[in-house]
């Protein structure tokens, strides 16, 4: 390993792609050694580069192709453990943000951060930090307020929030179990604890639920 810091860009827009690339090319320290664009091109090309072995850093998008962002985010913390993740998303931190940070990420930075702010979380996550911004921060402290108190979407599990998710979207259960690689009937089983959970009744009631915790469409 040299002094510069190797990263690798995994997000399925071209145009955020080459935004972030520029961004990163007015740091002298930082090198872009590879990009993807769906989950799988991102685990592919990790495994080429040795995971920590080649690379210091990954900034991965949550809303990837083939793969979930936070399947992925399992998968090279599970593989690579030593390799720092930082996740990228147009998300409020109140959505995804607290839920990264506990499966392994190093950070959660939306796509709109000030490139001062980008620079200064590459740098934080590929020395072996963990990077917070003010509203990622605020969203820590919030659920560690609530001690753990079942209520709200952080009730659920990680694939019953990405089934949530979808739903709240408008998918349908064939369509949820297509992008996901999950039977009907196991995406209605999903659905069926979300619904209790959530203490809603229906699709309409769960979307109308989404949107009163900031994690609707």
């Amino acid at each position: 390993m040299t002094d510069t810091i190797r990263v690798l860009i995994g997000d399925d827009h071209r145009i955020v792609r080459e935004g972030l690339k520029q961004i990163l090319a007015e740091a002298p320290d930082v090198q872009v050694v590879a990009e993807a664009q769906s989950g799988p091109e991102v685990l592919e090309q990790v495994r080429a580069l040795g995971g920590s072995e080649g690379l210091h850093l990954v900034m991965l998008d949550i809303a990837m192709p083939g793969i979930d962002g936070m399947d992925v985010l399992q998968t090279l913390k599970r593989e690579y453990p030593a390799l720092p993740v930082l996740m990228l998303s147009t998300y409020p931190e109140r959505q995804y943000a607290v839920r990264c940070i506990k499966l392994g990420a190093c950070g959660y930075l939306n796509k709109s951060a000030d490139p001062d702010d980008m620079l200064m979380a590459v740098r934080k996550a590929a020395g072996g930090g963990v990077f917070l911004s003010q509203a990622t921060a605020e969203a820590l402290a919030a659920a560690v307020g609530q001690g753990g108190a079942q209520g709200g979407p952080e009730a659920l599990s990680h694939r019953e929030y990405q089934v949530y998710r979808l739903l709240t979207q408008g998918r349908t259960v064939s369509e949820i179990g297509a992008q996901l690689g999950l039977a009907a009937n196991t995406v209605s089983t999903y659905r069926s604890r979300i619904l209790e959970k959530t203490g809603t009744k229906n699709d309409v009631e769960l979307a109308l639920y989404a949107q009163r915790h900031g994690t609707g469409r």
